[in-house]
């Protein structure tokens, strides 16, 4: 069974679906598979679908007195740095909300007592089947940060001011930082979190 299984719910509306004829796969990584599908299209013609395949990921809101807990870290295909929340991928068999509470500690030092399912998305779903779900912490507390060997970033905290002014900027702009951020917002003006 798929990490997407849980997500890939939505009604099928046979008028609208693509039917997989063929795949090739022609790139494994140690990330992400590049894979070219033939399909036969609703009306019976045949098209090619270039699909990044990724086996999710998760992001964590961290808030702590006040301040959303972010990371700087450099983002090669971008060729700059970036302010993000914490995140990673999901690793073969990791349930969501494990990852989350692995990758919150990792890249912060924060442990969280609990965490608060926010939904899932997709990231680009026009070429790519990456799926990620995003938490808040609840009940931080200071543990060890463990970055992967091959992980170099900065840890800060901002205020929700800053956070908006950090995206206004550029410095925030990735997907799961700003629906994040909205979260935080709604969370702020209504006292519940938007599920």
């Amino acid at each position: 069974m798929s990490v997407h299984d849980d997500v890939n719910q939505a009604k099928k509306r046979p008028s609208l679906e693509e039917v997989t004829v063929d795949t090739t796969t022609i790139f494994e990584g140690k990330i992400i598979d590049l894979q070219v599908v033939t399909v036969t299209l609703p009306d019976g013609s045949k098209a090619t679908r270039e699909i990044v395949r990724h086996p999710g990921a998760v992001a964590v809101l961290a808030i702590k007195d006040g301040r959303m807990l972010v990371v700087e870290q450099y983002r090669k295909p971008l060729e700059r740095t970036q302010v993000e929340i914490p995140a990673g991928k999901l690793d073969a068999g990791e349930r969501p909300e494990d990852a989350a509470k692995r990758e919150l500690e990792e890249e912060t030092g924060y442990q969280a007592a609990s965490l608060i399912p926010l939904g899932a998305f997709s990231t680009s779903p026009g070429f790519a089947d990456e799926i990620i779900y995003l938490y808040a912490a609840d009940g931080l507390e200071e543990g060890t940060m463990k970055p992967d060997e091959d992980e170099f970033l900065e840890v800060s905290a901002l205020t929700m001011d800053e956070a908006f002014e950090a995206m206004r900027q550029g410095r925030i702009g990735d997907a799961k930082t700003i629906q994040a951020l909205y979260a935080w917002k709604i969370y702020e003006m209504t006292g519940s979190w938007p599920v």
